[in-house]
């Protein structure tokens, strides 16, 4: 199983530790890759360093990698974190539609529909969450479907998106993971 992050060199790899660590200890098989828009190869900020340190992970060998087509068209799962960010996934792979979503989207819709029922594949969970979405939400800004970027900011605003990122995750994981 692969799931792939995308979003920028801030975001992206604290989604990416955070999401991997939670899906370790509830021992689904999985990939966990982030991957963003911009060129690859950029270290993890020092900010992010320390945020995630704060949480016993070290992202600080992380380098960025630029998303294509292929990684979309492969990921069981896109998460976004930015309705900017999934509109451009979209794009690239439209095949990918029905199974990326921002963070913060997958999380509503999935608590709105429920936990994955016991031996429902993610796919077909996904495909439920998905249901009665339209393309037309992709327009525009969503503050309400976003992380907060914290680039350029003070350090409090890393732990801010650090800590935002950890209990999306959780949530996330609950539903989609937690009895599988």
């Amino acid at each position: 199983m692969l799931l792939l992050c995308t979003a920028n060199v801030c975001r992206s790899p604290m989604a990416q530790a955070l999401l991997a660590e939670r899906l370790a200890g509830l021992g689904p098989p999985a990939s966990v890759r982030s991957a963003g828009l911009l060129t690859g190869g950029q270290p993890s900020p020092p900010e992010v360093v320390a945020a995630m340190t704060a949480y016993g992970l070290d992202v600080a060998a992380h380098r960025s990698y630029q998303v294509t087509a292929a990684d979309l068209g492969r990921a069981d799962l896109t998460l976004a974190m930015a309705r900017e960010h999934l509109r451009e996934a979209v794009v690239l792979a439209p095949e990918a539609w029905p199974r990326a979503f921002t963070l913060r989207e997958l999380v509503r819709r999935g608590s709105a529909i429920g936990p994955r029922k016991p031996g429902e594949d993610l796919a077909d969970w996904l495909a439920r969450a998905h249901d009665g979405r339209q393309r037309m939400a992709l327009l525009g800004d969503s503050p309400g479907d976003d992380v907060a970027d914290p680039i350029g900011g003070p350090q409090a605003w890393y732990a801010e998106t650090a800590a935002t990122l950890r209990q999306l995750v959780d949530q996330l994981a609950t539903l989609a993971w937690s009895q599988h």
